[in-house]
């Protein structure tokens, strides 16, 4: 029989087959939210963030303190001259392009830092640099060949109001109090995704984004500085489709395998075709003992709502399924 992973928003879910109880976390994220948010309406449907990590596996931070528009790169300080350049190296280099700025006073100084970053498999790392201009950045390699490496996982918490008021309400007071082992570590971040599970976090470099995270997020990081993921809160690892995630989700809690390259998704296999009411696919994993095998379904939630704060028209979140071959 499949168990349900839980439910996400759009094209970017995926998750396991079968109906059971969506995994939730067991605490509640910070931050005083009206009943009608986005985040507030989530959790009261019990949607999961499972299965929701963007395709994203190449990163540009860009240090921009101050306040950030809807469009964080052209309505922030940013050269505006430069911004519309930038972003267009970024889509066709196909590098995820993020403005960071430091927590409150946390190391307030403005470096005019940037980072590349590489989550793909094997590749891993991050690597700081210094501008001199905002316009350095149009001909600076982004392939880790500048710059310091850094040496321990960065957090970044999305607080991009600007884009949904969730992600500051929730993302602010988590960024605050986030206890990583050195203020360097944590940066607040622009738009992430999956604006209704705020507080949002991704790890880099290896790319693991996190939803719903409670509290002050002190269990994520003590998982991340033991080389694991957190499971109750994980959306899924950036660049793995969506199948994918949900399929590593299940197989991770079933076999208890919490190392950030556990289980690597070897193939994905559609077996119905693309945008299928219900979809489902065939996914295999690398397992200690041999490939792990997994059935993945995804289908339409019952019930539409207003998946973001902004949202005119409701919209169907995606529900994900999985059973593992031999459970």
């Amino acid at each position: 029989m499949m168990g349900a992973v839980g439910t996400s928003s759009g094209r970017t879910d995926e998750a396991a087959p079968g109906p059971t109880e969506p995994l939730t976390a067991p605490f509640r994220p910070v931050g005083r939210i009206d009943p009608g948010r986005c985040s507030a309406r989530a959790l009261v449907r019990g949607d999961s963030p499972v299965a929701t990590a963007s395709p994203a596996q190449r990163w540009l931070l860009i240090e921009q303190p101050g306040p950030w528009g809807r469009d964080a790169l052209a309505e922030s300080r940013f050269d505006r001259s430069v911004a519309p350049e930038l972003a267009r190296r970024s889509r066709a280099e196909g590098v995820r392009l993020l403005l960071v700025r430091r927590p409150d006073e946390r190391l307030a100084d403005s470096g005019r830092r940037w980072a590349y970053a590489d989550s793909r498999p094997g590749h891993e790392g991050l690597w700081w640099s210094v501008r001199s201009s905002d316009a350095d950045l149009l001909t600076a390699p982004w392939d880790g060949s500048v710059g310091v490496r850094a040496d321990r996982p960065i957090y970044l918490v999305c607080t991009h109001g600007g884009h949904d008021a969730c992600c500051a309400l929730r993302g602010r007071p988590l960024a605050r109090a986030m206890p990583a082992p050195g203020p360097a570590d944590v940066w607040e971040c622009s738009h992430l995704g999956g604006d209704r599970f705020a507080a949002n976090v991704v790890v880099l470099p290896h790319g693991f984004y996190y939803g719903q995270v409670p509290g002050d997020g002190a269990d994520l990081v003590r998982a991340h500085e033991l080389g694991q993921v957190a499971l109750p809160w994980l959306r899924g690892r950036a660049g793995v489709p969506p199948a994918g995630q949900a399929a590593q989700h299940e197989a991770r809690g079933a076999l208890g395998l919490l190392g950030l390259d556990d289980l690597p998704v070897t193939s994905v296999e559609p077996i119905t075709p693309p945008g299928a009411v219900v979809e489902r696919w065939t996914v295999t994993m690398a397992g200690p003992e041999g490939d792990v095998v997994a059935a993945v379904e995804s289908r339409p939630s019952e019930v539409a709502d207003h998946l973001t704060c902004r949202a005119v028209h409701p919209a169907h979140s995606r529900t994900w399924h999985v059973e593992l071959a031999g459970s």
